[in-house]
């Protein structure tokens, strides 16, 4: 009766040890860096190397009507230094102009790049394959859960073993 119980309490205890054991499982974390990824997937697209074409297009368009406003500036200090007032007016009322049309362009190309951005960035198919590949990795790794560093306002620390970013390019690149 004795070796019964024994065995009885010996099973319990067995049951009980293995119950705390599956209790305390240690929960992984991963986390990416969705830009990095974003930027090593499209570096080599076509849609992307005409964003950074017009993106760039635009620059020396800026970089031109700049350098303009520069000189009409130059001319009017000469002009104010020669005691020539009306001609230093009529060079300020041409900057003020240039410079109205300056920003209404850059406000302009600004917000066709930003849309372009945004259309890339909104790819379906991309976000598509990023999740199957974040959820393979995780799967075969043993992560709970893979955080983006994007959104990082609730990521105060990370230690970089758990940052899976070349993993998910290296996957995608596949």
């Amino acid at each position: 009766m004795k070796l019964n119980l024994l065995k009885a309490l010996a099973v319990l205890f067995l049951l009980g040890m293995t119950s705390v054991l599956s209790a305390q499982q240690i929960t992984k974390f991963g986390v990416v860096d969705t830009a990095k990824v974003y930027n090593a997937y499209f570096r080599n697209s076509a849609s992307v190397r005409n964003y950074e074409k017009k993106k760039a297009e635009f620059q020396q368009e800026v970089n031109k009507y700049t350098e303009e406003l520069q000189k009409l500036h130059a001319k009017k200090v000469d002009y104010e230094k020669s005691g020539n007032d009306s001609l230093a007016m009529k060079t300020q009322a041409e900057i003020t102009k240039k410079t109205d049309f300056l920003v209404e362009y850059t406000n302009a190309k600004n917000a066709e790049l930003e849309s372009m951005q945004k259309t890339l960035q909104g790819s379906d198919s991309f976000y598509a394959k990023l999740y199957d590949t974040l959820s393979k990795i995780a799967e075969s790794g043993g992560y709970s859960m893979i955080l983006s560093l994007q959104q990082s306002n609730a990521i105060l620390w990370y230690s970089n073993s758990v940052d899976v970013t070349e993993q998910v390019i290296a996957e995608l690149g596949k």
